[in-house]
């Protein structure tokens, strides 16, 4: 695969805003957070549903494509905690959930008996787009609050006033070091790869190859490993590090089947793009599909493998 300079730096003008809008919405605050991921839900949903309409080569009432999107949007408002998301005292989840969620229902329903035609796979892809999208973006909420309000269990060691920063900075940043493995990884492959890529790594996405996946899994885990705690504390943790190091490499590995899988909707679709909002990445779904995917996996490992592992330990 050859190394196109113009396709590059095209690639790169756009990744500079993308990531100025990412990391404002990231770290001004928890509105600013929750609004970015609002945005993103509903642009990746929409860019979804049209995915879907050409697959199964149907038209979704508009009715319709709200009512999934509502429906989506109040799974993932459920995700926030009174604690951390609340309104003059009214929290998303417990007043706003299950309004925004029934109408979504009532849209949906009216939808289909608009539709002039609508077939059962039809309606059952749609619907997927609620856990493939919607749940991600609801454990990232979750991630986010987790890292305000929770924390890892606090081992009870004798003569600490502080605990260790395993424990208190591993999951402060946790979103933002899902999408730095997710960036770090997608450019590393997409260099090496460019330079010594030779072998493809699937046919449902030919320009991707065993060289440039591995070589971007590896720079991303090595990168992130030296730089993140060295960046967040002035001196390398080596805890801290192996765990920033695992969580990197679940996001790579993820991501890149996130990345496979929308390759194959977009195939199915007959698309190159899911969208053409950003300049040389293409849609929303073409510049989150990594995180989709990658987001219940490291949710999956934080929640369950290390805080069990952890709370065998204290």
């Amino acid at each position: 695969m050859a190394f196109h300079w113009a396709t590059f730096r095209t690639r790169a003008l756009t990744a500079i805003v993308f990531a100025a809008v990412m990391l404002a919405g990231l770290f001004l605050n928890q509105w600013s957070f929750f609004l970015l991921f609002t945005l993103i839900h509903f642009g990746c949903f929409w860019e979804y549903l049209k995915l879907m309409g050409k697959i199964y080569d149907v038209r979704y009432h508009v009715y319709s494509k709200f009512g999934y999107m509502l429906l989506g949007y109040g799974l993932m408002l459920w995700f926030c905690d009174f604690r951390v998301f609340a309104v003059l005292g009214y929290g998303l989840r417990e007043n706003f959930s299950l309004p925004v969620s029934l109408a979504g229902f009532i849209m949906l329903v009216a939808g289909i008996f608009m539709s002039a035609r609508v077939t059962l796979r039809s309606f059952s892809g749609a619907a997927l787009g609620i856990f493939y999208i919607s749940l991600s973006w609801g454990l990232m909420m979750d991630l986010y609050q987790q890292s305000m309000n929770i924390g890892f269990p606090q081992p009870a060691v004798a003569g600490l006033e502080q605990p260790p920063m395993l424990y208190t900075m591993a999951r402060n940043f946790i979103p933002f070091l899902i999408i730095c493995g997710i960036w770090i990884n997608d450019t590393m492959a997409y260099i090496v790869g460019s330079l010594i890529g030779r072998r493809p790594l699937s046919s449902i996405s030919p320009k991707k190859t065993w060289e440039g996946t591995i070589g971007g899994i590896l720079l991303a885990v090595g990168l992130l490993g030296w730089l993140y705690p060295l960046i967040s504390f002035g001196r390398v943790e080596t805890e801290l590090a192996i765990l920033v190091m695992i969580i990197t490499l679940i996001t790579a590995i993820a991501g890149t089947f996130g990345d496979l899988l929308e390759s194959k909707l977009k195939r199915l679709a007959g698309v190159k793009d899911s969208g053409n909002i950003m300049p040389g990445h293409g849609g929303f779904m073409d510049r989150f599909d990594s995180l989709l995917i990658a987001v219940p996996f490291v949710w999956l490992f934080l929640h369950f493998l290390l805080e069990k592992t952890l709370n065998a330990l204290i």
